[in-house]
């Protein structure tokens, strides 16, 4: 049994502070920090009501690292679970390093003042964690996370080698709101807004924001525009899958989304940079953060179904192969067990399953790992524990996207 610091206490750490309260046969004491206390306490109550669990809270600012260790020094955690900001990444595993106890993330690292995305500088940490004995493993959340599992486990299971790599995240939920994001504003308009990628034939292709776009036909949910994103994970897969010739990512909005969208950026409300107003310093994007609802109060209001997964083309004892490994969520279901929407959900729970087969030592390799560089099974089999059932679906090698 170990002991468990959750650092966050937005929608995703509520997840995993409830996921780890339910896994009390292996997370035999749970604290939850935030910048806000308050938040933290209500968790905690609501954890006590709904799972008969006794949780402890703490106040800590996570950009700061002696703060950190102080906090890391005084819970004595076998682990910390980074549910913050990506921009809190670094001094989070600093502090790991500092006080000697494992890290384990959803989200790479982020730069405060530029929109980009990418895992260099906490790959540049896998000699200091190796040093330690320590494992920092990155972007256990859905994409990432669950999705580079998903192509470990196709891998590992029904290719030799895997030639394409299609990532498809399709939220199919209704809040009711005219504008809102399921996750944080400013992390979710950033990572709209920046330039598409895609790797093929050994290197990276860019493409403008929303620029191309295909249907793809969402198992339960139906036939959805679908726009090519850059996503972190397509980082690490390129580094780590067999015979990997392109991947791609594509992510579903609605039309509404994309015309608010569309108009603060032409008014220069998603920008990044410091304006002056009134004799104030103050950035546009931080505005509409503060204007738009709390992702985490989205939860009793949104209905409808997510469909995240990846399609796998390759070989298999040298006939080409297609399958297509996804999770259906259900919003209100969602809820129902943990007070949040299936954003928060479907990346919450992974949180907890990776920290869940570290603290078993099930998963436990020193230096900074991604998800898929592991054996995929016991994450599979966890996930159909937990609350995220996967379903395998069999293709037409020939089957094309739609793409335009």
């Amino acid at each position: 049994m170990s002991r468990v610091l959750i650092i966050g206490a937005g929608g995703v750490g509520r997840v995993v502070a409830h996921k780890c309260a339910q896994n009390g046969e292996v997370f035999s004491h749970i604290t939850l920090a935030s910048r806000t206390l308050s938040k933290c306490e209500e968790i905690r109550d609501e954890i006590e009501k709904m799972q008969n669990v006794r949780i402890d809270t703490e106040q800590v600012d996570a950009d700061n690292v002696e703060e950190l260790v102080r906090l890391i020094k005084k819970v004595d955690p076998y682990m910390v679970i980074n549910v913050a900001l990506p921009y809190q990444d670094l001094t989070i595993m600093d502090a790991c390093l500092l006080t000697g106890v494992h890290y384990l993330d959803t989200a790479n690292y982020e730069h405060p003042d530029s929109a980009k995305f990418e895992y260099k500088e906490q790959w540049a940490k896998d000699g200091d964690f190796k040093a330690k004995n320590l494992m920092a493993l990155l972007g256990s959340g859905f994409d990432p996370g669950v999705t580079n599992v998903f192509c470990a486990y196709a891998l590992k299971h029904y290719f030799d080698e895997i030639h394409y790599i299609d990532i498809l995240d399709c939220n199919a939920g209704d809040h009711g709101y005219a504008f809102a994001t399921n996750f944080n504003p400013e992390i979710n308009i950033r990572e709209v807004n920046s330039k598409g990628r895609y790797w093929e034939n050994g290197e990276w292709k860019e493409t403008e924001p929303m620029e191309i776009k295909m249907v793809w036909d969402y198992p339960q949910i139906g036939p959805k525009d679908s726009y090519l994103l850059y996503h972190e994970e397509e980082e690490s897969l390129v580094k780590n899958i067999k015979g990997l010739k392109r991947i791609r990512f594509w992510m579903t909005f609605s039309q509404s989304y994309l015309t608010h969208l569309k108009v603060l950026d032409n008014i220069g409300l998603t920008r990044i940079d410091p304006i002056e107003v009134d004799g104030c310093k103050v950035v546009p994007l931080h505005v509409v953060k503060a204007l738009l609802p709390d992702p985490a109060s989205l939860g009793p209001r949104t209905k409808g179904k997510t469909n995240i997964g990846v399609v796998c083309e390759g070989v298999k004892n040298g006939e080409r192969k297609k399958i297509y490994i996804y999770n259906i969520c259900d919003h209100q279901e969602a809820y129902k067990e943990v007070c949040a929407q299936c954003v928060s959900y479907t990346t919450g729970v992974p949180a907890m399953i990776g920290a869940k087969l570290m603290c078993e030592g099930k998963w436990m390799e020193p230096g900074t790992i991604n998800m898929e560089q592991l054996d995929p099974d016991p994450f599979m089999e966890e996930l159909n524990r937990q609350g995220l059932p996967w379903h395998i679906i069999e293709m037409d090698p020939d089957a094309t996207f739609e793409v335009k």
